[in-house]
């Protein structure tokens, strides 16, 4: 079995002093970077976002960040505005090797649906085109770590999961926001999926 390291939305927004910052995001970098030759590939994700996303809070008049609202794809958190198309903090962090990059694969681009998946948008339906890369290439056994632990990467691993992949997530190389008890769900979604929690 080949086996590829998806690095999920390293970016400056998910670190501190971003927009949507992760507590502890940036110490997961290094880790991270270390893991990279252990594998035969290496994906990133990247969050890319157009300035009218519907998910973010501040497009939705009276709306608080981090409050849900009912979309036609179901319910959606709303974010503070962050990895906006072609600004700073959608970048990567800057001590990310990314040198050691097979693919970068963007999501969260269209302004009516937003994407924590790497593999699908949040309707469940709508593919980012990952799936048939790995397979193309015969990638199979897949390790999740990156930002965020309770949405991004679970629904990423979920999904992978889901698809036919052996999926395992490296926790330690992972942050979560747990908004609301959302880290001990992502994780019993996750065990309950097949998903390995090392």
């Amino acid at each position: 079995m080949a086996r590829a390291l998806i690095v999920i939305d390293m970016q400056k927004d998910f670190c501190p002093g971003g927009a949507l910052a992760v507590t502890g995001g940036d110490e997961i970098v290094g880790p991270i970077n270390a893991l990279m030759a252990d594998f035969e590939a290496v994906v990133l994700t990247q969050d890319w976002h157009p300035a009218d996303h519907t998910s973010f809070a501040d497009n939705h008049p009276g709306a608080e960040a981090f409050s849900s609202i009912e979309m036609d794809y179901g319910p959606q958190v709303l974010w503070p505005r962050h990895c906006v198309i072609g600004s700073d903090g959608a970048g990567f962090h800057p001590d990310l090797a990314l040198d050691r990059a097979d693919l970068v694969i963007r999501k969260g681009f269209r302004a009516g649906i937003d994407s924590y998946s790497a593999f699908f948008e949040n309707d469940h339906a709508t593919p980012t085109g990952l799936a048939g890369y790995l397979r193309d290439r015969g990638l199979n056994e897949l390790t999740f770590v990156g930002l965020a632990h309770d949405f991004c990467v679970a629904w990423s691993a979920v999904d992978a999961a889901k698809l036919g992949f052996s999926v395992g997530v490296i926790e330690e190389a992972t942050r979560a926001i747990d908004l609301n008890g959302s880290r001990n769900a992502a994780r019993a979604n996750m065990r309950a999926a097949g998903v390995i929690l090392r």
